[in-house]
């Protein structure tokens, strides 16, 4: 997947990576911190990459239309008329 850098001062593409920000702190960090995990670095490494991998693999996205986005990227990055 290509990097995109965005223009800073560009309000117009900073709301993605914003709503970005908003997911993981409303759906991770807030769970994390409860009960002191945060304290424990390689817990929290842990735990980053379970979200990571529930993020991509089995949290259905809405403006991905249900899908995850490994759903998505295996989609656009088939041949044409090739089925899963």
């Amino acid at each position: 997947i290509r990097h995109v850098r965005i223009r800073p001062r560009t309000p117009r593409l900073n709301g993605k990576v914003e709503r970005s920000h908003r997911i993981d702190n409303d759906e991770f960090y807030r769970l994390l911190d409860k009960g002191g995990v945060s304290d424990d670095i390689h817990l929290v490494n842990k735990k980053v990459r379970e979200w990571e991998n529930y993020y991509n693999h089995e949290r259905p996205h809405g403006a991905l239309g249900g899908q995850t986005p490994y759903e998505r990227l295996r989609s656009k990055t088939q041949p044409t008329g090739t089925r899963l």
